[in-house]
């Protein structure tokens, strides 16, 4: 069975605020990877959802390049810091404090959806609706781009996604283009391009 980074730790949304108040968020790394910025450069721009959205580092590289981007994030203080680094940098970009397993509030359809680490993060029955809204949220035809941690044993659970859960989340959906398997921090990982069907 797999279990998520938020349930294995058990975090609650005020210990990820307390930690983004302090600058204690490692996973926040304040740069668009190179997969992301491969992406952008070689699609057209159009609507973005950035789910897991942090202070906003990879929604900024969108509407930099003249993408209309969402960012959710469920911990208000990582919203509040993505607002005023858009703003910062001209960026006008519509960030919402939410659940990524419960956007009944955000309208699609989108072009585009990213998430860097945190699908991996939510419980099974969790994992069942953030499919449900990005199979709603995303147009046909759309690309989705996911990177996950592999599964590893920590703690004494599991920690991670295998490629067979992500494709059995996503398949009434979606087609999977490629996946590419590396490495963090000595752990493996993975990034999955599908498209909509």
């Amino acid at each position: 069975m797999e279990f998520g980074l938020v349930n294995l730790f058990n975090w609650s949304r005020w210990r990820f605020q307390w930690r983004y108040r302090r600058g204690r968020t490692p996973w926040d790394t304040s740069t668009t990877p190179p997969e992301v910025k491969a992406f952008i450069a070689a699609t057209p721009a159009g609507r973005a959802l950035d789910l897991g959205c942090g202070t906003g580092t990879n929604a900024i590289s969108l509407a930099r390049h003249g993408w209309q981007v969402t960012g959710v994030d469920f911990v208000p203080e990582a919203i509040r810091q993505a607002r005023a680094k858009a703003t910062e940098n001209g960026q006008h970009i519509h960030f919402y404090s939410a659940d990524v397993t419960d956007l009944d509030a955000i309208a699609g359809p989108f072009d585009y959806g990213l998430d860097i680490g945190c699908l991996f993060c939510l419980a099974p029955d969790r994992q069942e609706k953030y499919a449900a809204h990005l199979l709603r949220l995303l147009r046909p035809g759309a690309w989705y781009m996911l990177y996950a941690w592999l599964p590893r044993r920590r703690k004494g659970g599991i920690l991670g996604l295998s490629e067979d859960r992500v494709e059995a989340l996503l398949k009434p959906g979606f087609k999977r283009d490629r996946i590419v398997v590396g490495q963090e921090k000595g752990f493996a990982s993975a990034w999955y391009w599908y498209r909509r069907t």
